[in-house]
């Protein structure tokens, strides 16, 4: 099979059950908007971090394939695997060993300090913006409920694991402090 079909040469593009539909559609933004996220957590997970932070992110990045199907699912196929209470509980237990091992946050935090931990501040944005897009389409479609809250778990994710590897490579974290 060739990695072109020449299908989307006008624009269009499959939905789970086969619809074709522009590829500007509010499905397609949004599960292209996870899909940028996946290739930006093979970003982090690239990097220099431990191996726990590596194996977490990989399970991260099958979920957010999960999550994706899930967008482009327009209610034709009901056989697609899940993401379920356990995934975001999973997240939930990192976040708590982190932000256990690092300081109390008292000023919002600019992105920065070091690479890695500026690679998981794009993630997060990135995610974040995945998250509004998934929540544009329950406007007018269904979609399950948990595919944003996982998004919602994940960005908070991030955000500590930003925090965790600064305190892990020694980074100075850059405090957004207002000026009067």
């Amino acid at each position: 099979m060739k990695i072109y079909t020449k299908t989307g040469d006008k624009g269009t593009t499959s939905l789970v059950s086969g619809k074709r539909v522009s590829k500007a559609h509010p499905r397609v933004e949004a599960y292209g908007t996870v899909d940028e996220l996946i290739s930006y957590i093979g970003v982090v997970r690239s990097s220099e971090i431990d191996p726990q932070y590596k194996d977490i992110l990989h399970k991260v990045q099958n979920r957010l394939m999960i999550c994706a199907a899930l967008l482009a699912n327009d209610g034709m196929n009901d056989k697609l695997p899940v993401i379920n209470e356990k995934d975001i509980t999973l997240l939930e237990h990192e976040i708590d060993t982190m932000e256990s091992l690092l300081p109390q946050l008292e000023y919002f935090i600019l992105p920065g300090g070091n690479q890695v931990s500026s690679f998981c501040h794009v993630a997060r944005s990135i995610c974040r913006r995945a998250e509004r897009c998934a929540i544009g389409l329950t406007e007018k479609f269904e979609i399950p409920e948990i595919v944003i809250q996982y998004l919602n778990r994940l960005s908070d994710y991030l955000f500590v694991l930003a925090r965790k590897l600064a305190k892990d490579l020694n980074a100075d974290e850059i405090y957004w402090i207002p000026e009067k």
